[in-house]
């Protein structure tokens, strides 16, 4: 059973995604798009990679507050998962995704990726981050 882990950001969605056994997990793409508003696009690009690998379940990061509240950000995020779950009919688990951009971009520097290329990488690197936590956590 393969699950999809998303990043969702004002501009890009970073994608990664489990092995069949939902044991590794491998960053697939970063979705992109011109305006925040603009997430017609952005759906269908999920639901063509929910399609092509089986996807079962969403993991979805939630951007909290450093405190542990939501602000505007939450909101975006829980109103995505919202139209995540309408459109593919699959269920949709928020995870908190504190500081995983920060660790993506950590993690880049020690593999030795310029910071000029960072950009392209991210978001799908934290991604990754997000599911690996909901794979070590609740499966």
């Amino acid at each position: 059973m393969r699950i999809l882990g998303l990043d969702y950001g004002t501009k890009t969605v970073g994608v990664a995604v489990t092995d069949a056994l939902g044991i590794t997990v491998q960053p697939l793409e970063t979705i992109t798009r011109d305006a925040d508003n603009k997430l017609r696009p952005t759906l269908r690009r999920i639901e063509e990679l929910i399609e092509e690998m089986n996807v079962q379940e969403i993991v979805l990061g939630l951007p909290l507050n450093m405190d542990g509240s939501e602000g505007e950000r939450a909101t975006r995020s829980r109103e995505f998962a919202d139209m995540l779950e309408r459109r593919t009919g699959l269920s949709v688990h928020l995870l908190d995704e504190r500081l995983t951009t920060l660790e993506a971009d950590e993690i880049l520097d020690s593999c030795g990726i310029p910071k000029k290329n960072h950009k392209r990488y991210v978001d799908s690197v934290a991604a990754v981050l997000i599911l690996e936590d909901y794979v070590r956590n609740c499966c």
